[in-house]
């Protein structure tokens, strides 16, 4: 019998969620046992590494997508499949096998994960962010209107905001030091006297990692500096972010205008030329009433 039928979106979804879990160990059999090399540099002169961790998962992802999803572009960051390309009018995926490589190579305990995107065109169908240390995984199929966080153990729960917690209750995260916020807005959100959040943290390691405290709820906000996304880099945390109510404002740096960024998916890179804060639809209100005080 070869005939199976045709796939619903729940076993895609399955499907991709298995493909990071397998590339989460595939990361972790590397992790005392790797090679780095550099392969350019990255924001503010920072050196760009590569591992062997790195090309193992992206070579695991790779081959299960192309068996499972024979007539789908891959686009991943290692490689030659990084290489830019005309927008894909079917499905695609983007792979980011291994998100914070300078966090792996410092072998750190946190901030190290694998990310995957589902693409009908210019649309984030589907996302799946996994975590190496911890193996939990954030993940929403095609058609869903549910995050789920998954643990090591397979144990699923969607995600939710507490809606009764104001954002000047909670912290928000920054990838860069307060230092680097490029206007006077984004620092009177989190230094001024009449801040947005409560307090600041601060993370620079796996982008993806750093979205999912927001999904969690561990932090209210998070402040994206502008710089240029990859795709590998940003379908996923759209994907997951729109699954659950999340805004992307980009904040102007002449005015301290806020106004919504939706960028549709594309193989290459999309630029922000602003910073971008991210906050649940539900605190709109919120947002403008400070904004108003400003």
């Amino acid at each position: 019998m070869s005939d199976f039928g045709a796939m619903n979106a729940r076993a895609v979804g399955t499907l991709m969620k298995e493909a990071v879990r397998r590339a989460l160990i595939t990361i972790r059999a590397h992790r005392f046992n790797f090679e780095a090399t550099i392969k350019g540099l990255a924001s503010r002169g920072a050196v760009d590494v590569v591992t062997t961790a790195d090309h193992a998962a992206q070579a695991v992802m790779c081959e299960l997508l192309s068996d499972w999803f024979p007539t789908a572009v891959i686009v991943a960051e290692e490689g030659d499949l990084s290489a830019e390309r005309a927008t894909p009018d079917g499905l695609w995926f983007s792979v980011d096998p291994l998100d914070g490589t300078a966090a792996f190579v410092r072998r750190a305990s946190h901030g190290i994960g694998s990310m995957l995107a589902l693409m009908r065109g210019p649309t984030v169908l589907a996302a799946v962010v996994g975590d190496v240390m911890t193996q939990e995984i954030y993940a929403t199929s095609p058609g869903a209107r549910r995050v789920h966080r998954i643990s090591e153990f397979g144990f699923a729960e969607p995600l939710a905001i507490d809606t009764t917690r104001r954002l000047n209750e909670q912290w928000v995260l920054l990838r860069d030091s307060p230092q680097e916020l490029q206007t006077e807005l984004a620092r009177a959100m989190v230094l001024g006297d009449d801040p947005l959040f409560r307090g600041i943290e601060v993370a620079g390691d796996s982008i993806g990692l750093g979205m999912a405290r927001l999904w969690k709820g561990e932090v209210g906000g998070v402040l994206l500096p502008p710089r240029r996304y990859a795709p590998w880099d940003l379908n996923p945390i759209l994907g997951l972010s729109y699954s659950m109510g999340f805004e992307f404002l980009q904040v102007a740096r002449r005015t301290g205008a806020l106004t919504r960024w939706a960028p549709k998916a594309t193989p290459g890179p999309v630029e922000s030329e602003h910073p971008l804060l991210v906050v649940h639809k539900t605190r709109m209100v919120e947002v403008a009433a400070w904004r108003a005080r400003m």
